[in-house]
C-alpha cells in the first residue's frame, strides 16, 4: 500500500508537451482522502491548448479524482495544478471558467432548455442580446434549436446530453471537462455522440479533458490517451501507439483484445529481439520491450488480428500448432478461439473476405505471426 509522501525529484515526467507550452499542467500532484493512502501518486502531466486528452482506466484508478481536482471540486493533497500558466489550487471552481459535462447531465429539471443554457450566462451578467445570440449558436451546434422551450424530462437521454454539452460550451470556455458523459446512453447512440463531440472539438478548438473507462471510446475520440492504474499513468500516447505499442502488460490487456503467452527469456539479441520459451517447450521470437536479462519471466502480448491461420511456409517467423475450438461469425471477421501452447483462449481474427481460408471447429491448424508483432513485456501478476 502506498503511503502519503513528499514528491521526489526523481518523479518521472509523463508528457509529450513542453512545460512552457502546457495549457493545463499537473506538477507532482498527489491526492489522499484519509491522509495515508494515495489515490493519485506524483502526477506530472502537461496538456496542450486545444488538445483532446482522455484519462482512461478501471474504476478506482484515479482518473476521476484528477478531473475533480482540475475542476476544483477536490483539493490536491500535494503539488500544484496550473491553468494557462497560473496556479489554481486556491481558485474556487466557479472562478476557473471551466465547462463541465457529467454522466447524469446535471440539468435543472424545473428550467426549460433555453433557461438551462441562459443560467451560466446570466451568472456572468452578460447583456440579454448577447445571451440570446450565444444560446442560439450553442443550440445550433448540437442540432437542438427547436427544443429550447422544452424541459429536460421531455427529452430523450441523447437529447439531454446534447443540451448538457451545449450548456458547458455556451459561455465559450477554453477548457471543458467531461466525466463519463456517454455512460448512460445505449451503444448505438453512444457511438454517434462520440463522433459528434469529436467534431465539435475540432470545430471549436477548445481543450478537452475526458474521463472514461471505455477503451474504444478513448481510442475513437482522443489526440492522446493517459492510461491510469493504481493512481499512476501507465502510458501516455496517441491512440495508435497505445494500441500497437503497449509498454507494459497492464496496458496491453486493458486496451483492445490481446493474446498473452507466459514464458522465460532464453536469449537477447542486439537487434531488439529476444527468444522466449513458452509452455510446451516452444521457443518464439519477440520484441524485447520490457525485458533486459536472460532467465527473466515475461508475458508476450500479441493482437488477434496479427495472427494468421495456416500461413504459407516461411511467411512468418513464429509458427505453432493449435486446435480450433470455436468459430464466431461477426460480419467483417470470424472470431476464432483456439487452443495453442496450453492456452485454450488464444484468439485469431480471420478477415471475412472472399479469399480467406476455410477453417472448421475441431480441426488442427498452424498459427503464425511476425516477431515485430509480438511484444515481450513484464510478467502479469498472478
Amino acid at each position: 500500500m502506498d503511503q502519503l509522501s513528499t514528491p521526489t525529484a526523481e518523479t518521472e515526467k509523463v508528457s509529450q508537451t513542453k512545460p512552457e507550452d502546457a495549457y493545463v499542467r499537473f506538477d507532482r500532484v498527489q491526492k489522499s482522502y484519509d491522509g495515508e493512502t494515495l489515490v493519485v501518486k506524483d502526477l506530472n502531466l502537461d496538456i496542450a491548448k486545444g488538445e483532446f486528452i482522455t484519462l482512461l482506466g478501471p474504476s478506482g484508478s484515479g482518473k476521476t479524482t484528477c478531473l475533480m481536482m482540475l475542476a476544483g471540486f477536490e483539493p490536491a493533497t500535494h503539488g500544484e495544478i496550473f491553468l494557462d500558466g497560473r496556479p489554481i489550487n486556491n481558485v474556487p471552481p466557479h472562478k476557473r471558467e471551466i465547462g463541465m459535462v457529467f454522466q447524469n447531465y446535471a440539468l435543472f429539471p424545473h428550467m426549460t432548455v433555453w433557461e438551462n443554457l441562459a443560467f451560466p450566462l446570466q451568472v456572468r451578467k452578460l447583456p440579454k442580446s448577447d445571451i440570446e445570440k450565444k444560446i442560439g449558436r450553442a443550440l445550433d451546434m448540437v442540432q437542438m434549436s427547436q427544443f429550447g422551450g422544452r424541459r429536460p424530462a421531455q427529452l430523450s437521454g441523447g437529447q439531454q446530453q446534447r443540451i448538457a454539452l451545449a450548456r458547458a460550451l455556451v459561455f465559450e470556455p477554453q477548457l471543458v471537462l467531461m466525466d463519463e458523459p456517454l455512460g448512460a446512453l445505449d451503444k448505438q447512440l453512444r457511438e454517434h455522440m462520440q463522433y459528434e463531440i469529436k467534431h465539435i472539438h475540432e470545430n471549436l478548438g477548445v481543450t478537452v479533458v475526458y474521463v472514461t473507462h471505455d477503451q474504444s471510446e478513448a481510442l475513437t475520440m482522443s489526440d492522446r490517451v493517459a492510461v491510469f492504474n493504481d493512481g499512476v499513468i501507465q502510458q501516455l500516447s496517441t491512440p495508435d501507439v497505445l494500441y500497437e505499442e503497449p509498454e507494459n502488460s497492464f496496458v496491453a490487456q486493458f486496451i483492445g483484445e490481446n493474446n498473452k503467452l507466459t514464458g522465460t527469456v532464453k536469449s537477447l539479441g542486439n537487434d531488439g529481439l529476444c527468444q522466449v520459451e513458452i509452455e510446451g517447450g516452444h521457443v518464439v521470437e519477440a520484441l524485447a520491450v520490457a525485458v533486459d536479462q536472460v532467465g527473466a519471466p515475461t508475458t508476450l502480448s500479441l493482437r488477434p488480428e496479427r495472427v494468421e491461420i495456416n500461413p504459407d511456409e516461411g511467411a512468418t517467423a513464429n509458427r505453432l500448432e493449435g486446435r480450433i475450438e470455436e468459430l464466431i461469425y461477426l460480419g467483417d471477421h470470424i472470431r476464432t478461439r483456439m487452443s495453442v501452447a496450453g492456452h485454450d483462449d488464444f484468439i485469431v481474427k480471420v478477415p471475412n473476405t472472399h479469399g480467406h481460408k476455410i477453417i472448421k471447429e475441431g480441426e488442427t491448424a498452424m498459427v503464425g505471426w511476425a516477431s515485430q508483432d509480438c511484444r515481450a513485456l513484464d510478467p502479469m501478476p498472478l
